[in-house]
């Protein structure tokens, strides 16, 4: 029988892997409905190591914000401008670069994981965080932000659909 680290381990390691596979079919997919199903993938992987953590909240928003919001929306944005392996730019220097970036922010990685190391040590003193303390914060002194963000997202979203079309028109004249 399997004790409970080595079960939370077993899950963590799969969700992980879950994680690592939708980002890298995000990054390398030739499709654009495919990267971003990757994306789905990475997003409900990451509500589920938030659900490993017992941070009830954090898994129910990130599966309500980033998958049912902004996941659908970009699959809706993609399905709408049709938007296919054609029309992307030629990349030959993708994996490249992609290799560059990741020894670049490999430092400042390192350094965030010292920084979150220490996190639980200085939380020790504060009571009773729950949801509903998060959630009143969250839609009282945070709300502004939550709102702008959606906003900009929305209007990303009005842009690139606009721009597809009007191409669309360049190409049918």
């Amino acid at each position: 029988m399997l004790d409970t680290n080595t079960l939370e381990l077993i899950i963590f390691t799969i969700l992980a892997l879950f994680m690592l596979g939708g980002s890298l079919t995000m990054i390398s997919a030739k499709q654009t409905y495919i990267s971003a199903f990757g994306f789905l993938v990475a997003m409900l992987a990451l509500a589920g190591i938030f659900a490993l953590l017992d941070s009830r909240f954090l898994a129910i928003a990130q599966i309500m914000v980033s998958v049912g919001a902004i996941v659908i929306l970009s699959i809706l944005t993609i399905l709408t401008i049709n938007a296919n392996g054609d029309s992307l730019p030629h990349e030959p220097y993708k994996f490249l670069w992609i290799l560059v970036s990741m020894l670049l922010v490999s430092p400042f990685t390192l350094l965030l994981y010292k920084a979150l190391k220490t996190l639980p040590q200085q939380f020790a003193g504060v009571q009773n965080i729950n949801s509903k303390v998060t959630g009143e914060l969250l839609f009282s002194q945070w709300v502004l932000p939550f709102e702008i963000v959606s906003i900009l997202l929305l209007t990303a979203m009005l842009g690139a659909i606009i721009i597809a079309k009007q191409k669309k028109r360049g190409e049918n004249s």
